[in-house]
Parts: C-alpha cells; sequence; structure tokens
C-alpha cells in the first residue's frame, strides 16, 4: 500500500511541473503573440478579432493556474476544492462564449452553451448556500462528501 502512496504522490508531483511548464510556455506564447499583435500596422492597435485571440489566450492562463491550485490543495489536504472547481468551469464556459463565432454554431449548440451556464450557476449558488451552514470551508474529501 505504501508503494501505490507512493507512485500517486510522484504522480501528483509530476502533474504540477508539468502544469507550470504549460503555463509557463502559454504566458510566453501569450505574450510573443500580443507583441506581434500591437507591432503590426495599425501600430498598438488591436481589432476585434485579436482582440478576442489574446482575451481567449489569457483566460486559458488564468484556467490552467487555478487548476494549479487545485493540484495544490489536493496534494496538501487531499482534499478537493470545490469552489475552484466550479470557478474553473465558469471561467472556461465564459472563454468559450467570448470567443464563440455564432454564425458558425446551430442554435441546439447555443442552447446547450448556455444550459451549462445556467446549470453552473444554480450549482455554484446551491453550494455557496450550503456553505453559510457550513463556514468552515468548502472541500470535499475523496469520498465526495463535505467535511
Amino acid at each position: 500500500m505504501r508503494l501505490v502512496e507512493w507512485l500517486e504522490k510522484g504522480i501528483k508531483v509530476v502533474l504540477i511541473g508539468m502544469m507550470m511548464l504549460t503555463l509557463l510556455a502559454g504566458t510566453v506564447e501569450l505574450g510573443v503573440i500580443l507583441y506581434q499583435q500591437l507591432m503590426k500596422p495599425p501600430f498598438l492597435l488591436l481589432d476585434i478579432t485579436e482582440m478576442l485571440e489574446v482575451f481567449g489566450f489569457f483566460l486559458m492562463i488564468l484556467i490552467g493556474l487555478e487548476l494549479l491550485e487545485t493540484i495544490k490543495v489536493y496534494i496538501k489536504e487531499d482534499k478537493i476544492h470545490t469552489e475552484v472547481v466550479f470557478l474553473v468551469a465558469m471561467i472556461a464556459i465564459a472563454r468559450k462564449v467570448i470567443i464563440l463565432d455564432l454564425e458558425k454554431y446551430p442554435a441546439v449548440v447555443l442552447y446547450g452553451i448556455a444550459a451549462i451556464i445556467f446549470a453552473l450557476a444554480a450549482g455554484y449558488y446551491l453550494f455557496r448556500r450550503a456553505l453559510t451552514n457550513r463556514p468552515e470551508g468548502g472541500l470535499l474529501s475523496r469520498s465526495g462528501k463535505l467535511d
């Protein structure tokens, strides 16, 4: 059993390392993209397509940072920080909505995205409401129960 725990911890550390490397590479790429977009004519101006590309990339970096935080909390406390998971999902869907080209997708896809937004908002509301009765946290144990 100790071998399994040791391997599990090793995998978590490797995941953190890979996530940090990915975030570093993504941040550098974001800087390069922003520099390239600002340096081409018209100088220091972005059109709407370029802004959406930069914003989408920026939000991807934020999602990665939140995922990194989730992994760190999981390693330290062996618990999933539920509120962070909700926030990551909300940032991800917000990113999708921001960069979405409405003309490329049928109405059913847009209804699906709306349903996801509603479900996340309702879930987050219910989660926060449950915390008002349990002020000590928003952490789930491995069993999925509130501590």
